[in-house]
């Protein structure tokens, strides 16, 4: 058809559409919603911008218009005439033809949909690119060719796939390539301009004359794929990349994640029959955990599955189960996860093949880009442009809030395999360089949270938290990181760094108190002051170790152990201190037993040590003795005698003790407070516990002290009750379960009985 004749056709069908919606009384916008049309949709064709519109579409249109017999058929005689007519150019060839849809495809529902209103309405004049991005094995062609086949209708003057080769080395060439294009669409090969500029520009004029659908599998990077995206016409361009291509304009981003867990089960019910998965229910999900929820592994151990109908799914999970193992069970054939992984692998440059490898020597589920400058032996910012890199490849997985980045469980065991091209011996110098770094990093951040000594001794400055918050900061998010280290210098020998690092962490561990990672440092710590020989350590961290399984484990037969051991160690050194501190540890044990005469009488030894000892850290000492001893008591239901050791205990805050700074004895005087104000609750004096319960809260709330602080909130909370103030209680009673539940503290199901209480009274 000329030109002229279609756009004589294309202005008649505008002319009688705009009558006919005249007639029918209708906006644009409500005729698109009646015809299931866009409303832009619409306009173009009113303004002869539409190019023949197919018969559904006037089929749509005729619905919502009912012109009548006559009215339709003008309309499909007008839609008809601007349709192009099949041309006389040879038709795509085999190579370009969209790849088979694979018919057991599962999950993408949702990405799917929106591309499929992406291709109905691009929002732009421009002719949409679709990039599909996400780490190997993700099934981003899959996607495409599912998606390229339920939009081929809309596409009649072809739809093309070429595979551009972006895991070769040297990946496909873009002059090549529009050769190739070109003469998909009848364009004489002498008649092809040689250079790529002349190909690209030829191309875009060819392509802005076409509805087609253009699918660029695997590709390179954003050289390789801009001269082949045309500028102008009814084109859509599906890409497909491992690579992020961050620096494509203009791209509608679909990056593809891993699958949910019951959408791995779909896919195996698909492959081998919804009845054998059935059958092993159990074992299909443990085989989708396996596979990480990868399509590819999911697929792989599917199609293993459907080849051996008689083994059973369990046996298949056993295998996967062995991590040594594991991919090299998961293969089928010629697809292989290992193979898969590796292309990606064989692209990078030395230094990130170094940083991805050894980065799965990190502890813990992530890990920074600090750790892995120093298992690859490199600069920090080498180490950030690598882990970038990696992360554009879909190699790792960068945390969307903070600078940490993680593996895909299968990837780290690909990566860790990686590591055969390192020298052993190197590699334990490393891990051994970074256990200290970390081990330095971790006592100076420790030391912000001791009130008598200054952080210092962090092995590089520059990076250093600053302040309490940083340092809680760094010390959370490496607590994997530091824990591991802990552990191998001990291994090492390095037995003086583990002891500073768990003495710097003996102040800090009170404000994280639901770490139960605390019986570790300490237990580590132990076996270095015995590796020293240093008693008087070993009873320091034995009773450090009997808080711990006290509080953090909530073991009192281990806390009760080792408060003996410490005190045994401590009587053999002369140490009054230890002694005392043995024995208040061995008391809360003993209470937690439900042994409260013996706890009794174990917190009044050790108050007697304390009393009878000068040092200045005596004082401290016996404060906390009086307290918990008082505590002891109340819960004995001697609130009165209870009310006296406290003031006590108040007596001596006032006192003050010489070489004790002003914040530590803020922290024990707001502690007193606490326990004087539940001595007066016990005796029924609420509103004298009240003034004394927003001091302490007060206090521990400007000292970021949580695990004190939320005790406090509740029986704040508990005492406004009382008062018979219901709407200040209940708010504060939700606030005070939230907190007790995000430190898993053994009062957080109190908090939820008088909440519980305090909503069936309406108070």
């Amino acid at each position: 058809m000329s030109t002229g004749t279609a756009d004589s056709a294309r202005g008649e069908f505008a002319s009688l559409l705009r009558g006919l919606r005249g007639r029918a009384g209708l906006s644009q916008e409500e005729l698109a919603h009646r015809a299931g049309l866009s409303v832009r949709a619409v306009a173009d064709m009113e303004r002869g911008r539409t190019r023949g519109p197919q018969r559904r579409t006037v089929a749509a249109l005729v619905a919502a218009l009912a012109p009548g017999e006559a009215g339709a058929e003008a309309l499909e005689r007008a839609a008809a005439g601007g349709r192009p007519r099949p041309r006389a150019t040879p038709a795509a060839p085999v190579g370009l033809r969209l790849p088979r849809d694979v018919g057991d495809f599962t999950a993408r529902d949702a990405d799917l949909a929106r591309l499929r209103a992406l291709a109905v309405d691009p929002g732009t004049g421009d002719p949409p690119v679709v990039l599909v991005t996400g780490q190997p094995g993700l099934g981003k062609t899959a996607f495409a060719v599912r998606a390229a086949h339920g939009l081929a209708e809309r596409y009649p003057d072809g739809q093309l796939a070429v595979d551009l080769h972006g895991t070769r080395t040297p990946p496909a060439d873009p002059r090549e390539v529009l050769l190739v294009l070109l003469r998909a669409y009848g364009i004489a090969e002498n008649t092809v301009p040689q250079d790529t500029e002349g190909r690209a520009d030829l191309f875009r004029t060819v392509a802005a004359e076409r509805r087609m659908l253009l699918l660029l599998d695997d590709a390179a990077d954003e050289d390789q794929l801009r001269p082949l995206l045309p500028a102008a016409g009814p084109v859509l361009t599906l890409v497909t990349s491992r690579n992020a291509l961050t620096g494509l304009e203009g791209a509608h981003r679909f990056s593809l994640g891993v699958l949910r867990r019951e959408e791995s089960v779909a896919l195996f019910s698909r492959v081998i029959g919804p009845e054998r998965v059935a059958a092993e229910a159990q074992a299909a999900r443990d085989l989708a955990d396996l596979c990480g929820q990868l399509p590819l592994a999911v697929r792989i151990a599917a199609q293993r599955l459907a080849a051996r109908p008689q083994e059973r799914l369990a046996r298949l999970a056993a295998q996967l189960a062995d991590e040594g193992r594991r991919l090299d069970a998961l293969r089928a054939g010629d697809l292989q996860v290992r193979a898969t992984f590796a292309l990606s692998y064989g692209l990078l440059d030395p230094l990130a093949r170094r940083v991805l490898r050894r980065a799965t020597l990190a502890a813990g589920p992530d890990f920074s880009p600090q750790t892995a400058a120093l298992l690859a032996g490199t600069t920090l910012r080498e180490a950030e442009r690598c882990a970038e890199e990696l992360a554009d490849r879909g190699l790792l997985q960068p945390d969307p809030a903070a600078e940490r980045y993680r593996f895909h469980d299968l990837l780290r065991l690909f990566a860790a395999e990686q590591l055969a091209e390192d020298d052993p011996a190197g590699l334990a110098r490393v891990r051994e360089t970074t256990a200290l770094w970390t081990l330095a990093r971790a006592t100076a951040a420790a030391l912000h949270f001791d009130p008598e000594r200054s952080p210092a001794g962090d092995p590089d400055r520059a990076t250093a938290p600053h302040g309490t918050e940083e340092a809680r900061s760094w010390l959370e998010a490496e607590r994997a990181q530091w824990l591991d280290a802990l552990g191998r210098a001990l291994a090492d020998g390095h037995h003086r760094e583990v002891l500073d690092t768990a003495e710097a962490m003996h102040w800090f561990s009170d404000r994280a108190q639901e770490w139960e990672q605390w019986a570790r440092v300490f237990l580590d710590s132990v076996a270095a002051a015995r590796a020293l020989g240093s008693r008087r350590d070993e009873a320091v961290h034995l009773n450090y170790l009997a808080w711990a399984y006290n509080l953090c484990l909530r073991d009192p037969a281990s806390g009760l152990a080792t408060a003996r051991a410490a005190l045994a160690v401590a009587r053999e050194v002369g140490d009054l201190l230890q002694e005392g501190w043995a024995r208040g540890y061995g008391a809360g044990a003993l209470q937690r037993l439900g042994r409260h005469e013996e706890a009794e009488a174990w917190l009044e030894e050790s108050a007697d040590c304390h009393r009878r000892n000068p040092a200045p850290q005596a004082r401290l000492a016996e404060l906390s003795t009086l307290n918990a001893l008082g505590a002891h008591l109340r819960s004995m239901g001697r609130a009165g005698e209870a009310l006296d050791l406290h003031r006590r205990s108040e007596a001596l805050c006032r006192a003050g003790i010489p070489g004790q700074s002003a914040e530590l004895l803020a922290l024990y005087r707001d502690n007193t407070f606490h326990h004087l104000a539940r001595d007066l609750g016990g005796l029924e004096r609420w509103a004298e516990a009240e003034p004394l319960l927003r001091r302490a809260l007060d206090g521990f709330e400007t000292a970021g002290m949580a695990a004190w602080s939320e005790p406090v909130r509740l029986d704040l909370a508990i005492t406004l009750r009382r008062l018979g103030r219901s709407a200040e209680a209940r708010a504060m009673l939700e606030a005070a379960r939230r907190g007790l539940a995000e430190q898993g503290h053994p009062r957080q199901a109190e908090a939820e009985l008088e909440l519980m209480e305090a909503i069936r009274s309406g108070s």
